[in-house]
């Protein structure tokens, strides 16, 4: 079972998120009023306020300006056309591995091409699975569902009751986004039926999350109207709602505070362990649980930092500080399991699973019915260990795994079922720069894997190589970094190279297959350089916390690094590097482009933060001061001001340049708000800088709702880059 944990949930509401639509690995409502005026009570010293109006008919227009200013220029490029259908022919290959959730005997699967560019929602059975062409039931078709409902629906989830005493799974709460922001509407479905539930239960469009009591009840947290929602913009009151009366008679039984991040439910379900847990999150690395016993909610005693879950009768607990238990100092990073029982009783008996090294951290983890599988990460790539408990002791047998390269372990077992066949069943993901990816199906205690699925070989990666070197920051820390090598390419500095980053949130950068990546980019003779700088997951918290709030401009430092490093080697030169990054990779590319612009000829900044003054002001932004820091405190501000793209931009006029840009965000972004990459450009183009901007009208923080729209922004970027950066 793969359990969300609180870090885990919150990491998909961040700008990590945006790594799944560049990346097939890490495979809510726009409210008008959370939307800023140009007449809010703000600074009056920032000039471009009213762009922060999202649908502003001032704005939208500056928009459209800019977007067919950027389209006439890099679609009038030669090959334009062929490499945007290049990338829509990989987005939508029917060679695509479907990856599928179990609910049951079924597997599940959202599946997206040129036919059905929402998507089908559809299942199947792991007999039919198992064959080259399995035979597909649909379940939802969200194209025709939007067509028949004329709205933009994008899908957005389900959350499932469980089965009934035949083992059926029957009832999930269908979540569709508009547009693909992350505010979603609710809707009960019949997934034995296929139609939703006449008089179900139905949330409106919101940022909501619900969880399943039982058929008749749920716990609900969504907007309730003013008050209920925190200031970053999520729910903060959770309520029970019983079938078949009105929202306004749910029944609160739990509330987080104001300037909390959020508040959410967990219900086990397992036979024998129910649990029911209440969730504050403080910030983003902190939490508060407490246990529903009877009716009475018991707190957790835990670091707030450390991630803790259930399984069975046992706890798992994730340390991101030490923790000094007696005589013994458990390290940030480690993995510990105990009795769960005896820990709510007071005692603090452990066994660590898991500890780390300067080169070895805990990526993830997944259990089986009777098994714990590790995934770590050592030295930026995946190995795989078993931990199983036998006669009162754990035991380790590392599984023989591909390496280098990234796995990703996840376990079939549904405990909710009587008997379960795939009880100690996992799939296996493998991927590597140049290996696409493969799905195994594994079995514990064992080294053999079914092969089950695997990606096609978008392009020819022969004479491709891969390289990891280590840069030194300006601190001495080795910082290290891969290089993806065109065939026949040489280092004599004159190769057209990519540097990608992200440096943030405890998020890993690992290798990754793009078919997209390859046809538009390595195998046209550009190098593509991944710096995994401070501020990521890749060796534990501890290389996190090294690039957070008063220590962030280490991660700027790091990537300068990289690129100096990259220079020195001749892999590339000023002239032909290019930088990209989104989301919390927006701002450090923003960021290095304003301190290092002389290591740089293009940036493309995707759904970025920029305006670090107000980032906590706007939309989800609150939920990320334990990353950044808070502006409003001038201790705070004083080290954030000093890297803040929009308040260090400098005048053409003083003699300051600046590699070229391309903004890239889009309207329906709820989580990082589109005004950051629009006041940016506005600035920029008022003191003399030339840029483009392109803002998608859907997408959420993802940039695109669906295939077509992927592709074009997608092409636009790799037009700027090669018009940038290339030798003709």
């Amino acid at each position: 079972m793969n359990r969300l944990t609180p870090k885990r949930r919150l990491l998909l509401q961040t700008g990590a998120a945006l790594l799944a639509s560049t990346s097939p690995f890490f495979a809510s409502r726009l409210a008008m009023s959370q939307n800023v005026p140009a007449t809010a009570t703000l600074s009056a010293t920032d000039p471009y306020l009213w762009l922060e109006d999202v649908q502003g008919e001032r704005a939208l227009a500056w928009v459209r300006e800019r977007n067919l200013e950027s389209e006439t220029v890099l679609q009038a490029r030669p090959g334009f056309e062929q490499m945007r259908a290049d990338i829509r022919a990989v987005l939508d290959s029917k060679e695509q591995i479907p990856y599928v959730q179990r609910r049951g005997d079924f597997f599940y699967n959202l599946w997206k091409d040129a036919a059905n560019p929402r998507g089908l929602w559809r299942r199947t059975s792991l007999a039919e699975y198992r064959k080259p062409q399995p035979a597909w039931e649909t379940v939802l078709d969200i194209d025709a569902l939007g067509k028949a409902e004329k709205e933009n629906w994008v899908w957005a989830g389900s959350t499932w009751l469980g089965p009934d005493e035949q083992g059926v799974y029957r009832r999930c709460l269908v979540s569709l986004s508009r547009g693909g922001a992350d505010a979603s509407v609710v809707r009960e479905f019949d997934a034995v039926l296929k139609r939703f539930v006449d008089n179900g239960f139905t949330l409106p469009e919101a940022k909501s999350s619900v969880e399943w009591i039982d058929v008749d009840h749920v716990y609900v947290a969504t907007d309730f109207g003013p008050g209920s929602m925190t200031e970053s913009g999520y729910p903060r009151i959770i309520k029970r709602w019983q079938r078949g009366l009105p929202l306004a008679s749910a029944r609160t039984v739990y509330e987080a505070d104001v300037k909390d991040v959020y508040a959410y439910a967990l219900v086990d379900k397992t036979p024998g362990y129910e649990r029911t847990l209440f969730v504050r999150a403080l910030d983003f690395y902190n939490n508060r649980m407490q246990l529903l016993q009877g009716s009475k909610l018991v707190p957790i005693d835990k670091p707030s930092d450390a991630q803790l879950s259930f399984w069975r009768d046992r706890l798992l607990v994730e340390l991101r500080s030490d923790w000094k238990l007696g005589e013994t100092t458990w390290p940030r990073g480690a993995l510990l399991v105990g009795d769960a029982n005896a820990y709510l009783k007071g005692e603090r008996k452990f066994s660590a699973l898991f500890a780390p090294t300067a080169t070895r951290s805990l990526s993830g983890f997944a259990t089986t019915r009777s098994t714990l599988l590790l995934t770590i990460s050592d030295n930026v790539a995946s190995r795989l260990e078993e931990w199983t408990p036998k006669a009162g002791r754990w035991t380790k047998r590392e599984v023989d795994a591909p390496y280098p390269g990234t796995l990703s372990a996840a376990a079939l077992h549904d405990p909710l079922l009587r008997t379960d066949a795939l009880a100690e069943a996992y799939f296996l993901n493998v991927a590597d720069f140049l290996q696409p990816d493969s799905l195994q199906l594994g079995r514990t205690g064992t080294n053999e894997r079914e092969r089950l699925k695997a990606r096609p070989s978008f392009y020819d990666a022969s004479g491709m190589r891969v390289e990891q070197h280590f840069a030194t920051s300006q601190d001495g820390t080795k910082i290290p970094y891969f290089v993806i090598w065109p065939k026949g390419a040489k280092a004599d500095g004159d190769n057209p190279t990519l540097l990608y980053g992200y440096g943030g949130f405890e998020v890993p950068l690992n290798p990754w297959y793009s078919g997209v990546q390859g046809r538009a980019w390595t195998t046209q003779g550009g190098v593509f350089v991944l710096a995994n700088i401070r501020g990521g997951g890749e060796f534990g918290p501890g290389w996190h916390q090294a690039a957070i709030k008063a220590l962030k401009q280490k991660s700027y430092d790091d990537f300068a690094a990289v690129a100096e490093d990259i220079i020195a080697r001749k892999i590339t030169s000023p002239r032909r590097l290019g930088i990209q990054g989104g989301s919390n990779g927006g701002l450090l590319v923003g960021a290095v482009m304003l301190q290092r612009p002389e290591l740089f000829n293009a940036v493309v900044c995707q759904v970025p933060l920029l305006d670090m003054q107000r980032y906590h002001k706007l939309l989800a932004g609150a939920s990320w001061m334990a990353e950044y820091g808070d502006p409003d405190k001038p201790d705070e501000w004083r080290y954030i001001s000093a890297y803040s793209p929009y308040q260090n931009v400098r005048s053409a006029k003083e003699g300051k340049t600046y590699p070229k840009v391309l903004f890239v965000t889009s309207t329906r972004d709820d989580r990082v708000h589109p005004g950051h990459a629009r006041k940016m450009a506005a600035r920029m183009l008022e003191f003399g800088h030339p840029l483009l901007y392109w803002e998608n009208m859907e997408g959420g923080h993802g940039g695109a709702a669906d295939n077509g729209q992927r592709a074009q922004m997608m092409a636009l970027e790799y037009a700027f880059l090669w018009k940038q950066l290339g030798k003709s």
